[in-house]
C-alpha cells in the first residue's frame, strides 16, 4: 500500500502557505532497505514540509513520485533527500537532475554527505563533480578510439563477423562441383541462407541463381 505524502501543518494552515521557501523531502526505498520510515523521519526531522514516497528501486526507470515531487517545486524551495544515491540512480542521472533544479531557482540538501547548494561549499561540490563526470566520460571515448585503432592495426577485423567463414567457402565451392548438388542443400547443410551462399559465390551462374528452393530433403551428399 502507497503512504499518503507527510505535510506538516502549523496552525491548521500548511507551511508551504508562508512566504519562505519550502523545503520538500524526497525518499526512496533501495535494494537493501525496502522500509521509508527511517528516511520519511529524518526527512520530517530536517524541517520537510512534505515527503515525497517511491516505493520503485533505482533499476526502475520509471520514478512517478519523483517526477511528481520535481513538479510540486517552486523557486525558493529546496529539494532534500536522506542520501545522494537515493535521488540519482548514477552520477550524471544526479548531476542532470540538480543542474534542472538550479536551473528553476530550486536548491538541494543531502543529509548524509551534508552538501547543500545553498552554500558556496555546496555549489562548489557539484562543479567538481560535475568536471569530474566530463573527465571520466573524455577518458571513456579516448580510451574507446585508442582501442580500436590498435585493433585495426593488429589487423583486428571490427564490426560483425562475416556470415561465412573462408573454409564454408571452401566447402560450398567443393559441393557445388557436384552435379547434383543445390545452393539451397548447401545453405541448408552449412546454417545459412540462399542469398548468403550467392553472395560469398558471386561466380554463381544466373540460372543457378534463379534455382527454385527444393521442397523436398536435401540429396545425399559426399562426406
Amino acid at each position: 500500500m502507497t503512504h499518503a505524502p507527510h505535510e506538516l501543518v502549523l496552525d491548521g494552515d500548511p507551511l508551504e502557505a508562508i512566504g519562505a521557501g519550502a523545503r520538500v523531502g524526497y525518499a526512496r526505498v533501495s535494494t537493501a532497505d525496502q522500509n521509508l520510515r527511517r528516511q520519511v523521519d529524518a526527512l520530517t526531522g530536517a524541517g520537510c514540509i512534505r515527503v515525497f514516497e517511491e516505493k520503485l528501486s533505482g533499476k526502475n526507470a520509471e520514478r512517478p513520485e519523483l517526477w511528481t515531487c520535481l513538479d510540486y517545486l517552486r523557486k525558493g524551495d529546496t529539494l532534500v533527500v536522506l542520501e545522494l544515491s537515493r535521488l540519482g540512480r548514477s552520477l550524471q542521472d544526479l548531476l542532470s537532475l540538480v543542474s534542472e533544479l538550479r536551473r528553476r531557482g530550486v536548491e538541494f540538501t543531502s543529509l548524509h554527505e551534508n552538501l547543500d547548494t545553498t552554500t558556496p561549499g555546496g555549489r562548489l561540490v557539484f562543479h567538481v563533480f560535475a568536471a569530474l563526470a566530463e573527465f571520466i566520460r573524455e577518458l571513456i571515448v579516448d580510451g574507446t578510439r585508442e582501442g580500436l585503432a590498435a585493433a585495426k592495426a593488429n589487423g583486428v577485423r571490427l564490426g560483425r563477423p562475416p556470415a561465412m567463414t573462408p573454409e564454408q567457402i571452401r566447402h560450398a565451392r567443393a559441393l557445388l562441383a557436384e552435379p547434383d548438388t543445390t545452393v539451397a542443400s548447401i545453405a541448408r547443410l552449412l546454417g545459412v541462407s540462399r542469398s548468403t551462399i550467392y553472395k560469398y559465390l558471386p561466380e554463381l551462374s544466373a540460372n543457378r541463381a534463379l534455382e527454385p528452393a527444393e521442397s523436398g530433403p536435401p540429396p545425399a551428399l559426399p562426406s
